[in-house]
């Protein structure tokens, strides 16, 4: 009894280590432990001049974890809490690429969607475009994925609660189908979160489970990212960074800060509402980096041809940047730096979040700040693009 007892308890620690990508030294993976202290500079500077309360940096290279790092505070209000490695935080549109857009190329290779398919398809109200002589273009899953759809940026949420009360995600469907369309498909670039609310749709639609549900089933499961949920519950809430103050003083903790997804999609958005930390997002890094598969547990969740398709712009929006889920070289990239490869792709979430990995160097970048809190004032855009640089500049092998 005592035999087996033990043997459970190391099975269990030996799970708890599988959450983790393997820590090893910078040096080990060809990174400089001494040019990394210019990024640790970079992020001190902006928590002084107050643009974050804090933030956690974390780098993978070659599968491995060479850096991670806490600073400053995660809450200043109404009490100071001190930064941890370990801290969650809200993802915000960093959700429609580590969540939503893999969800979709699941389906993809799986054989149940198509990126010529017509969103109409999936959604029979959805109007495409109709010009001024009437001619009309349907809107494709390769338009909503690569934000040359048409739609509008956003939609009013006040209107939507006047209209159909909350939550309430057919009502959101119903807006996003039938509202004007500010352009023809794929003439130009425009980043809409309607877009990836409307594929959530297609994939509960396909799959028969919401959005949660499949993610989890497919995507945070599957790579053992214990850290990663909508609507986080229990050790996860607990981690949880807050963000924005509330004009009755309380604060934003364990729920998405993105007005749409939390008013009108009850906190599971196809735009927002993943919450994550650097270790889980370090692990979906490097499988990305590992062509689909895990570099902890060998478990797949794409396969190496998906990976490719996702990373890469699509022929016919060549022009604008962005693949299926990822930026980069839109208007938006420049998270991305000066220094790492034109194949980096990544992507941003208004609260303070970024993930730039590049498939070159075998290097991810995940800065992961709250911006918001407790005001939202602070800006990241610049401190981004420095750290990405310290990092990428780190690189000596």
């Amino acid at each position: 009894m005592k035999k087996s007892l033990i043997a459970i308890t190391f099975a269990l620690f030996a799970l708890q280590a599988m959450a983790q990508l393997k820590r090893v030294d910078s040096g080990s993976v060809g990174i400089s432990s001494e040019k990394l202290k210019n990024a640790d500079k970079i992020i001190l500077e902006s928590i002084e001049r107050k643009e974050i309360p804090g933030a956690v940096l974390a780098v993978v290279r070659n599968g491995k974890m060479a850096y991670i790092k806490a600073y400053g505070n995660k809450q200043v209000y109404p009490d100071i809490v001190p930064m941890t490695e370990n801290t969650v935080f809200d993802m915000a549109s960093v959700s429609k690429s580590m969540s939503t857009a893999i969800c979709a190329m699941i389906l993809l290779e799986r054989g149940q969607l198509r990126l010529s398919d017509n969103v109409r398809m999936y959604i029979p109200q959805f109007k495409g475009w109709e010009d001024e002589k009437g001619r009309k273009t349907d809107i494709k899953i390769i338009d909503i994925m690569t934000h040359t759809s048409g739609l509008p940026p956003y939609a009013d949420v006040d209107s939507m609660k006047a209209r159909y009360g909350t939550p309430n995600k057919d009502g959101l469907i119903e807006h996003i189908a039938t509202c004007k369309r500010d352009f023809a498909p794929k003439e130009k670039f425009q980043y809409s979160c309607l877009n990836f609310i409307t594929l959530q749709r297609i994939i509960e639609k396909i799959s028969g489970q919401n959005l949660r549900d499949f993610a989890k089933e497919n995507i945070f499961d599957v790579l053992d990212m214990k850290h990663t949920d909508y609507n986080p519950t229990g050790e996860t809430l607990a981690l949880c960074a807050p963000t924005e103050k509330q004009a009755d003083g309380s604060v934003i903790v364990g729920k998405v800060h993105d007005p749409l997804a939390r008013i009108m999609n009850d906190g599971v958005s196809g735009n927002a509402g993943v919450f994550s930390n650097a270790d889980d997002i370090a692990i979906l890094a490097a499988a990305l980096l590992n062509g689909g598969k895990s570099e902890i547990n060998n478990k797949r969740i794409l396969s190496p041809l998906t990976v490719k398709l996702m990373r890469t712009v699509p022929e016919s929006v060549k022009r604008f940047g962005r693949t299926l889920g990822w930026d980069i070289y839109s208007p938006y990239a420049s998270n991305n730096g000066d220094i790492f490869g034109l194949n980096t792709f990544g992507h941003t979430g208004y609260t303070g979040t970024s993930l730039i990995i590049d498939p070159d160097t075998k290097t991810a970048v995940i800065l992961l700040t709250n911006r918001v809190h407790p005001d939202d004032k602070g800006s990241v855009v610049r401190l981004r693009a420095l750290v990405a640089n310290a990092i990428a500049g780190a690189i000596e092998e």
